[in-house]
């Protein structure tokens, strides 16, 4: 079950997209992609955090939301996965996206992938909080 996620600081990343006007912004959202893809397991069947930016860019944000209700998806699946009790939160992803707070959404998206980090690197606690 080893994915390999990375754990990040939330509030670093959010500190550095705003001093970095929205380009750390954009590694994020790749690096969220592709954490959460492999995460859940489907790497080979979901986009890849730059084809899913890229378009995101190309469709003037409309992949953007269709992203955010999908990252819910797959993070649901990857919190199954390493037995981690947590709510489905892609409507409330959906909800951010559209109403202009993508930074938001990717605060909770993130703090999701870092359970699923811990869990990863000590499954004995994830077990016990059953």
């Amino acid at each position: 079950m080893n994915s390999n996620v990375k754990e990040r600081n939330i509030g670093l990343a959010i500190f550095f997209s705003i001093i970095t006007c929205g380009l750390y912004g954009i590694y994020w959202f790749i690096v969220l992609t592709n954490d959460a893809n492999r995460a859940s397991g489907n790497e080979n069947n979901n986009l890849s955090g730059g084809v899913s930016f890229l378009l995101t860019l190309v469709t003037c944000s409309l992949y953007g939301i269709y992203w955010a209700y999908a990252q819910g998806k797959s993070i649901k699946v990857a919190n199954d996965k390493f037995n981690i009790k947590a709510d489905d939160n892609s409507i409330l992803y959906l909800l951010l996206q559209l109403f202009g707070l993508s930074i938001v959404g990717h605060a909770i998206m993130q703090s999701e992938i870092n359970k699923i980090a811990r869990a990863e690197s000590n499954p004995a606690v994830v077990t016990s909080q059953i």
